[in-house]
């Protein structure tokens, strides 16, 4: 089943940056197409941005396109999701997943074969 970990969060003023990190054990990575997921208090967790198994596509949710960026880096079973720009409605619990194979363009959280734990952005002044 493998397990994922998260890294990077953090407090971060309005207009800064965070890199976020995942790392990956257990899995073949590179079969894994990689997606960053996000939950702010009182709401449903939801997709950002998603990167396929290929490294060949990228996804990104309108909310995030053009100050987000998703990459991998296979040979350290590792993606991460730059954040650039961040607003104060980027505040949430950021969780990279995992699904082994998938070839399409829509992430669903209930599509995803595995989990981190998450890792806490705030983005206040």
């Amino acid at each position: 089943q493998g397990q994922l970990v998260e890294s990077g969060g953090g407090l971060v003023q309005p207009g800064g940056s965070l890199r976020l990190s995942c790392v990956t054990s257990g899995r073949t990575f590179s079969l894994d197409s990689m997606g960053w997921f996000r939950q702010a208090p009182g709401k449903e967790r939801e997709f950002v941005a998603g990167v396929h198994w290929s490294g060949a596509s990228s996804y990104y949710a309108d909310s995030v396109k053009g100050r987000f960026t998703i990459s991998r880096d296979n040979a350290k079973d590792t993606v991460y999701l730059q954040m650039n720009s961040l607003k104060p409605e980027d505040t949430a619990v950021y969780y990279c997943a995992a699904r082994k194979y998938y070839s399409g363009g829509v992430y669903k959280v209930q599509g995803m074969e595995i989990w981190g734990k998450g890792t806490l952005v705030t983005v206040s002044s």
